[in-house]
């Protein structure tokens, strides 16, 4: 099995593909950590305030606040100015203040009005619109304000909430994103390496040596020794283009090292699992135009785990279906280390879907074994998977 692994790591390291994959790879996931270091930082919205229009100023960020955005407020001399700041680009926004009609917010844009700075400004002129109303009541708008301000609804939670932060999410969606590429390329290229001794017939001298689940064996070690090198070069990389650009202000460094460990894990997880499946569907058939035909089924799994982690976990990080998803053994590698980024899975959900995946590696072994065994030897029409089983 050694000299096999040995092989395999030998010839996969050299290859060309493998070391310019990685090199992208590693350079994706440090522009990955670049654009969330650029977009968590700034603000939402940027706008022009005249001097008229200066007690606007605080009331428009306390709004913007309120509704989770952050609006940055620039002082303007004259209206002319904003107008051209506005024209260039300079300023999302021009806020204007009229005196003949009070409590009513206007602004100038280029073109249209962005949702979210909308959505800040109608906050804004409803609160003016209100001061506006206890005024002529005769009231003091700023005591009236501390008054709502200081009203709030007092929750009791049976449970303890789990909070997600829009970076633990992010980090969760590269942790899936990482788990599918590795699967998919690595995975496959164990079958693709099975019909290639396979048609070749070196299969014929190498079994004349060692035992078919050797061979099997030594060479899903060997291709995993290197995607786990992959894996780990890709994670390190990530790594220090977080901490270095300070882009995970809002995770802690033990979090971010905890959802590398447990990428790695899941990767070795998910590649034993799925790998030695992939050497006995490439088994079946002795050409390679035909391995992705033959690996389909068990690449549905794959394909439909991220696709689930992808369109429900980031809108819904506490959603039950991928909570149970996520221990079935044949979705965990790719939902499990997901939500272990994200954070707010149970320890008992963790050891429960480390405890099946590894209770069912050697029953996938054992089935793995035999059908390779029984296909492997046969060359020209694609073998049935019922023969295989049934062989002696």
């Amino acid at each position: 099995m050694w000299l096999v692994a040995s092989r395999e790591i030998t010839t996969r390291l050299k290859s060309k593909a493998w070391r310019i994959s990685t090199v992208v790879l590693m350079l994706l996931i440090v522009a990955g950590a670049l654009v969330m270091k650029l977009v968590s930082g700034g603000s939402d919205a940027t706008v022009g305030v005249l001097p008229q229009s200066a007690s606007l100023s605080a009331p428009l960020q306390a709004s913007a606040t309120s509704i989770g955005q952050t609006v940055t407020v620039n002082p303007i001399a004259d209206e002319a100015a904003g107008r051209a700041k506005v024209a260039d680009g300079s300023l999302d926004a021009l806020l204007l203040d009229d005196p003949k009609a009070p409590g009513k917010v206007s602004v100038v844009v280029k073109k249209d009005l962005d949702g979210k700075l909308k959505n800040a400004l109608n906050v804004l002129a409803g609160q003016a619109a209100f001061n506006e109303q206890v005024q002529k009541l005769g009231g003091d708008p700023g005591e009236v304000n501390k008054a709502v301000a200081a009203a709030a609804v007092n929750v009791e939670p049976m449970e303890t909430p789990t909070e997600y932060s829009g970076q633990q999410i992010a980090i969760g969606f590269i942790a899936g994103l990482l788990i599918y590429l590795s699967l998919m390329l690595n995975g496959q290229m164990v079958a693709q390496g099975v019909v290639e001794e396979k048609t070749s017939r070196v299969v014929e001298l190498l079994l004349s040596t060692v035992r078919p689940w050797q061979l099997m064996t030594g060479k899903v070690l060997g291709i995993g020794a290197v995607g786990l090198l992959q894996m780990v070069l890709i994670g390190v990389a990530g790594l220090a283009a977080a901490l270095g650009t300070n882009a995970l202000s809002e995770v802690s460094i033990s979090a971010t090292v905890g959802a590398v460990v447990w990428l790695v894990v899941w990767f070795l997880l998910g590649f034993l699992m799925y790998a030695i499946v992939f050497a006995a569907l490439g088994a079946l058939v002795s050409r390679q135009e035909d391995v992705g035909g033959a690996v389909t089924p068990a690449l549905m799994f794959v394909v439909a785990g991220y696709i689930i982690g992808v369109t429900i976990i980031p809108s819904n990080p506490g959603s039950k279906l991928v909570e149970v998803l996520s221990v079935i053994p044949v979705f965990s590698p790719t939902l499990m280390p997901v939500r272990l980024a994200i954070g707010g899975v149970p320890v008992w959900e963790t050891v429960l879907s480390v405890g099946l995946t590894l209770a069912a590696l050697p029953l996938l072994i054992w089935l793995a074994g035999r059908i390779y065994r029984n296909a492997v030897m046969r060359t020209g029409a694609k073998v049935k998977l019922r023969d295989a089983l049934q062989a002696a």
